[in-house]
């Protein structure tokens, strides 16, 4: 029978496949958008050359990264 550390490791491994899903999802173009998905504020040029297929800019997709890192951290506390 499966305890909460093997429940755990399963949602854990879960999250992860998720994630690395959506970030291949995200990059699969190669594309850049010219403007944030979520401020909607302008990338820069040499961002969109830099990070081909950013979606993102500097600033939110640091945010999300770091949340991201928290949802896994929490996560792999239970």
């Amino acid at each position: 029978m499966a305890d909460d550390a093997d429940r755990a490791q399963v949602i854990n491994d879960q999250f992860q496949a998720d994630m690395l899903a959506q970030a291949q999802q995200n990059n699969s173009t190669g594309i850049s958008n010219r403007f944030c998905e979520n401020c909607e504020e302008p990338i820069p040029e040499g961002r969109r050359k830099a990070q081909k297929g950013c979606k993102l800019c500097v600033s939110c997709q640091q945010e999300q990264e770091q949340e991201q890192k928290e949802l896994l951290s929490h996560w792999r506390t239970i």
